[in-house]
């Protein structure tokens, strides 16, 4: 059997026709009617290169760990199945897992880096015109800013066609690589592909720049500088910007399908476990908030899509509510492939609900910023919990109250009580050594 990861960062489920969404994503939905579909996914620890570590690890660190490189005694997912006898390679524009340190190509064959990303110092020369995409807040924050908007602007004009965005040229690496080591191996082939859009900046080619707000004639904001919306960006400006991340999505979408199609071609489709994920969302100004400011704990940032299609048919065309987690990833495919090992997990395997044996791993799901803050969702709540506080300082209803909106945790002192102690608890095991 072959493995295939395919992550999209930053992607909102709500923008996923699977999902409910009216955002047009044909392909990643054809993939969840043939697979399973995880309605409650939910990161685990925040934002980008935490995540990569749970599914890497199969740990729940979000107490102990927050944003580092791997450490030495990880043993990682591609460090497990290489041993194993695993082809493997790593396709990515994550410009963070380039920082020289953080080692992310350990245990692949295989590390391919396509350049350019955000703020990536890919193109060192060149003048840009700020005001075209960007707006500064005229603050303290202006200095950062300004230099990762400019790098962002020499990067793009590289971009001369839709084949030559970042996303493409991921999947395009992707197939190459596949195509190349199909001739050699057709079996225990393992490829993670870990596309940074649809984060930002969210700055699709034509025609997906204009899907979504064709008679959009203002300024293009494709980056703006996260924190608050109120007074920086108008309601239009911030509806065109959800616009332009939805092409992104859009976009991704068709070079999902692209990929996938040619994974059919090359009659690997049918031996493959594919899974296709997030590491979070994102904010358009919900909470008054645009992008990643802050502790957020919140729906739109925490739930994440998850789709499995497992060669044997386990699970497809249904949708599980069961709460599932990145850590989840490692113990999963470890069973999936059959691989034997003797490692201990903060995760568990979604094999036996894929398959019908089991009903649920567990009833609440945690989401983490290390020593910022932390959340639990069961059922019927979402408490939040700020780092080093006794009390819980934020609770929602899941059922009446979706958007978390109204906070009801001066009014249910009892539920804030009981989820608050299951939190700690949750974080104290998870911190604790493992045998």
């Amino acid at each position: 059997m072959n493995l295939i990861v395919i992550v999209a960062d930053s992607l909102r489920v709500d923008h996923l026709g699977a999902y409910g969404s009216s955002v047009k994503t044909p392909n990643i939905d054809r993939l969840a009617g043939e697979g399973a579909l995880f309605e409650n996914a939910y990161a685990e620890n925040l934002p980008t290169m935490p995540c990569r570590t749970a599914w890497w690890t199969g740990q729940f660190l979000f107490p102990s760990r927050g944003w580092q490189p791997l450490e030495v005694d990880d043993v990682l997912l591609a460090e497990v199945l290489w041993s194993r006898g695993y082809r493997s390679a790593l396709v990515t524009d994550t410009y963070h897992m380039h920082k020289p340190g953080y080692n992310c190509g350990r245990g692949f064959d295989s590390t391919l880096f396509v350049r350019g990303q955000e703020y990536d110092p890919w193109v060192l020369e060149g003048d840009v015109d700020l005001e075209e995409f960007h707006r500064l807040r005229g603050d303290e924050s202006d200095a950062m800013w300004r230099g990762r908007f400019e790098q962002y602007l020499r990067n793009r004009t590289r971009f001369t066609s839709e084949e030559e965005h970042c996303a493409p040229r991921v999947f395009t690496r992707a197939m190459r690589w596949l195509e190349d080591a199909s001739q050699r191996q057709r079996d225990n082939l393992f490829l993670w592909i870990d596309s940074f859009s649809p984060h930002e900046p969210w700055d699709p080619p034509s025609p997906f720049r204009e899907m979504y707000d064709p008679d959009y004639d203002g300024q293009e904001l494709i980056d703006p500088v996260p924190g608050p919306v109120q007074g920086y960006m108008s309601p239009e400006e911030l509806a065109h910007t959800r616009a332009l991340y939805a092409g992104c999505v859009s976009l991704v979408d068709k070079w999902v399908g692209i990929f996938l199609d040619r994974l059919r071609d090359l009659g690997l489709y049918d031996n493959s476990l594919i899974m296709f994920t997030s590491d979070h969302g994102e904010p358009f100004g919900e909470h008054d908030v645009v992008r990643k400011a802050g502790a957020l704990r919140y729906d739109y940032l925490a739930h994440i899509p998850w789709i499995v299609r497992h060669p044997q048919g386990l699970g497809a065309g249904k949708r599980f509510e069961d709460f599932v987690q990145p850590p989840d990833l490692m113990p999963t495919v470890l069973e999936a492939l059959g691989a034997e090992h003797d490692l201990k997990f903060g995760g568990r395997s979604l094999l036996p609900i894929l398959s019908g044996q089991r009903e649920s791993l567990r009833d609440f799901a945690i989401t983490g910023w290390f020593e910022r803050g932390s959340a639990i969702r069961t059922e019927d709540w979402t408490c939040f919990l700020d780092h080093g506080a006794d009390e819980p300082c934020e609770l929602y209803s899941r059922r009446d109250d979706p958007a978390e909106k109204h906070n009801l945790a001066g009014e249910c002192p009892d539920v804030c009580a009981e989820l608050g102690a299951r939190l700690k608890d949750f974080a104290k095991e998870a911190s604790a050594p493992q045998d």
